[in-house]
């Protein structure tokens, strides 16, 4: 097994999924340090030791530490590791460019396609620091609280630097939680941003009460609409069937601790769009995706139905009900087609 170094980290972000990285890392030794844009949060967590908002009743490491000043929190440390939305993605690069040296190595846990481009994270994060920095992503199926309350769990960290790659995960490993590693970046960020548009449409379905068998086809379609666009983005269908997509997957559109899934129910039990997200009151990323992935398909001339259907309810009015019946009613094919 890979003995994990002492890196100094600082984790930008301190919702559910940053907390839970932040104080997994100080658990296994590392030095962290959290930042969050409220100073008065992040002091209420540094006193109860819990992050009330996110992760109500997890205790955090007690080497966890907490920083308001952004200068600080970056300036001091080997590795920035980005926890926030991908719409925020390009502005938080942005903002800590200034304190950063040119050894400072960048991570992400963010899923998603930047808004407005499409592009991939990592081709954002090349165009504000450039393409000769180490570079990382952590995804996979994973939620927060779980990962927070020390629950088994597996995960994949990617990087065109294998070196970096090994050693994040051996950073990130402990008892209970399992990093693997990969060189596929294009391959796991796909997996990781197509997943939340999935997770809407599987809530739907069930939110319309159709059932296993309709969710089990969604999602094994689904996989398919993941692979055909992540190969034409540059990543390997291998790495799809893996944990940053199979597995994320799976994951976002069977268990209503997903946030995607939860507003694909409620918009399937006739929420309209703002009543749905108004009820999940935090980033329903997969709308954002939903948009982006719609675009790339037509751009591409890649075929996925689902992505179009979720497109559909979710930019042009479309019943629910009528996006699944133009789905079902499709001409049929052979499966491998």
């Amino acid at each position: 097994m890979t003995t994990a170094s002492q890196v100094n980290t600082a984790v930008i972000g301190a919702g559910a999924w940053g907390t839970a990285l932040a104080t997994l890392l100080a658990g296994n030794g590392q030095p962290v340090c959290l930042w969050g844009r409220n100073a008065s949060q992040l002091q209420e967590m540094a006193a109860s030791r819990v992050n009330h908002q996110y992760l109500p009743g997890v205790v955090l490491s007690e080497a966890l530490r907490f920083e308001s000043d952004l200068a600080v929190a970056v300036s001091g440390a080997q590795d920035l590791l980005l926890v926030v939305p991908s719409h925020a993605f390009r502005q938080a690069l942005e903002s800590v460019k200034p304190y950063i040296s040119e050894i400072t190595r960048l991570i992400w846990a963010s899923k998603g396609f930047e808004p407005g481009t499409g592009r991939l994270l990592h081709q954002v994060a090349e165009d504000v620091l450039g393409v000769n920095r180490p570079m990382a992503v952590i995804t996979g199926p994973t939620f927060a609280l779980e990962v927070a309350k020390g629950l088994p769990t597996a995960l994949t960290v990617a990087s065109a630097d294998p070196s970096f790659a090994v050693n994040i995960a051996a950073r990130l490993h402990n008892n209970t939680f399992r990093a693997y590693t990969s060189m596929d970046v294009p391959g796991v960020e796909v997996g990781g941003a197509v997943k939340n548009i999935l997770a809407i449409a599987a809530g739907i379905s069930d939110g319309l009460g159709y059932g296993a068998n309709a969710r089990a086809a969604l999602v094994t379609r689904g996989l398919t609409e993941v692979m055909r666009l992540g190969e034409a983005l540059g990543g390997r269908k291998e790495t799809l069937m893996g944990l940053a997509g199979l597995g994320d997957l799976l994951l976002t559109c069977t268990d209503d601790q997903s946030r995607n899934r939860r507003f694909g129910l409620a918009l399937g039990r006739g929420l309209s769009i703002d009543e749905a997200r108004a009820s999940i009151n935090q980033v329903v990323e997969g709308m954002d995706a939903a948009g982006e992935a719609h675009r790339l398909a037509e751009s591409l001339s890649i075929e996925m139905p689902i992505i179009e259907q979720v497109y559909r309810v979710l930019f042009n009015q479309c019943p629910p009900r009528e996006a699944v019946h133009y789905l079902l009613t499709r001409q049929q094919k052979a499966e491998s087609v």
